[in-house]
């Protein structure tokens, strides 16, 4: 009697915050590949994994700020032949400052949207029918979302992917200029999983907003007095703030979205789950085909 091999699970962004929580909930439902920057703390977590019950992990080193590199993830885990069944789209960065990569281009920008796009496309054609893609965005993307207006945010400032790669941003943004780059990040993330679940059909792409969630360690560059707040303080008070959650909390919502075996595709899941709308821009389809059609071209440039 053969037995079948165990799914796989792709979770990029695994070593902290909502990927680690993610990583820990996922490990009863199969093989994880885990993908981040740090062969260290990938150990780690891959340690702590196989010493759960039927824990099972392996690890893929990738910075996604380096495209090059993203590709050569891909195939690499491509060519393992392990039955995927969901890839989560989950590693990013954001800084209050402008910060760019040893090329001058915007880090926030290239890590957390064109990185996880050329990995998303090069991995695509070796998915099978039904594998569940998911992008973890944000609700900062929409300049109408009071508690980020509250918070500095403006909405996504998207020019062109081209723009975005240089750190040019549309005027009218936060006083935080990082705050664009990710707020306009986020959005190409939605645009793409919109647009990709129109494009691809047989795959599924769905998208989730995790929820305000401070001291996931997304904001690293932050002085050590505002990581301590935002651990300490602001953390246990988040469930009770509008949008509010934990890690926790968002692991398992992104634990029951990427497992959905549902063929629900091009759905916005908020903090709690359920479908929500992202910004008046994003909705467009038009503006979603153009924003992965002018990623494609400035990848292809770019290699």
């Amino acid at each position: 009697m053969t037995t079948r091999p165990r799914k796989a699970w792709i979770i990029t962004g695994p070593t902290s915050g909502i990927g680690h929580r993610t990583a820990l909930e996922m490990a009863p439902y199969g093989t994880l590949v885990l993908v981040g920057r740090s062969p260290a703390r990938l150990k780690d977590v891959e340690k702590e994994i196989n010493a759960l019950p039927a824990g099972h992990a392996l690890s893929v080193v990738c910075d996604f700020s380096d495209l090059a590199g993203a590709q050569r993830a891909a195939e690499e885990i491509a060519a393992l032949g392990l039955p995927v069944a969901g890839l989560l789209n989950n590693a990013g960065i954001m800084s209050t400052a402008t910060s760019t990569t040893a090329q001058g281009w915007d880090l926030a920008f290239t890590t957390n949207h064109l990185g996880p796009f050329a990995f998303t496309q090069a991995l695509i054609p070796h998915l099978p029918d039904g594998a569940n893609v998911v992008f973890t965005c944000s609700a900062v993307e929409d300049p109408e979302r009071g508690p980020a207006v509250a918070a500095g945010f403006r909405g996504a400032r998207y020019l062109s992917a081209e723009d975005s790669l240089h750190g040019r941003w549309k005027p009218g943004g936060s006083a935080k200029p990082g705050y664009d780059a990710y707020a306009t990040s986020k959005q190409a993330n939605l645009a793409t999983v919109l647009a990709l679940a129109r494009e691809t059909p047989r795959l599924r792409f769905n998208a989730v907003e995790p929820g305000f969630n401070p001291g996931t360690g997304l904001g690293r560059d932050a002085n050590p007095v505002l990581r301590l707040l935002a651990t300490y303080v602001f953390g246990p008070l988040a469930p009770l703030m509008p949008g509010g959650s934990t890690p926790k909390r968002a692991a398992r919502m992104i634990t029951g979205v990427l497992t959905d075996t549902s063929n629900r595709t091009g759905v916005y899941h908020d903090e709690k789950g359920n479908p929500m709308l992202g910004s008046a821009q994003v909705r467009d389809s038009a503006f979603q085909d153009r924003v992965v059609a002018e990623t494609r071209a400035l990848l292809k440039q770019l290699s």
